[in-house]
């Protein structure tokens, strides 16, 4: 799960469809869409709406072992796909996606039953929308992005997915987690920044060296 970001959604993407035109040259099939490793992250999918359901109906408990659930599954289907060459173009997208979705539910959720401040839920979800705005921009002006996932982004998720265990664990176990939970809470708003900080310099710089090749 620590690898749910919008930059691995497209870095995935890519190079799953040259696993696949790789494949066709050498005329072999590519394993088909609905795969086991694909199937663990609809589940995965589903499970959001159960796990927003239990933090909004204060079962932290029951919230924390669905989330723990879904970081195991995580790394079972990405072990499958893996070791038995199950990658595909659905799972390139679904896998990252899942992360995302699962990850910004959790902290929306959190934030609206007053778990966590609002800052933090913020600054975590305008991150992604801005991301996405940026390569939705660069689109619309004939000038994509290549946006490439880079350590400060995967140190980034793997921070938010910590703070929100330590978080569920906190609250469902009924245990004092400060001041871990307050520094974990730090440490995920500066690798937001920084995060936005490089992601925002790559895509000027793109769309600088793009309009000077015009």
């Amino acid at each position: 799960m620590c690898n749910g970001s919008i930059a691995d959604i497209l870095s995935r993407n890519r190079k799953t469809r040259r696993a696949g035109r790789q494949r066709q040259a050498r005329g072999e099939s590519g394993p088909e869409s609905l795969s086991i490793p694909n199937l663990i992250t609809l589940a995965r999918i589903f499970l959001v709406p159960v796990v927003v359901w239990a933090i909004a109906a204060g079962q932290m408990q029951a919230a924390f072992l669905l989330f723990l659930a879904a970081a195991i599954s995580d790394a079972i289907d990405g072990f499958l796909a893996k070791r038995f060459g199950m990658k595909t173009e659905l799972g390139a997208y679904l896998d990252p996606l899942a992360d995302k979705v699962m990850i910004v539910s959790i902290y929306v959720t959190l934030g609206i039953t007053a778990v966590i401040p609002l800052w933090i839920v913020i600054l975590v979800v305008s991150r992604d929308f801005m991301i996405v705005g940026g390569i939705i921009l660069s689109w619309l002006v004939d000038r994509p992005v290549a946006i490439r996932p880079h350590i400060v982004s995967k140190l980034n998720t793997a921070a938010q997915i910590i703070f929100a265990c330590l978080v569920l664990a906190s609250r469902g176990y009924e245990f004092d987690a400060e001041p871990v939970l307050t520094l974990v809470m730090a440490l995920v708003a500066v690798l937001t920044l920084l995060s936005v900080g490089f992601y925002l310099g790559e895509w000027m710089r793109h769309m600088n060296s793009a309009e000077a090749g015009r």
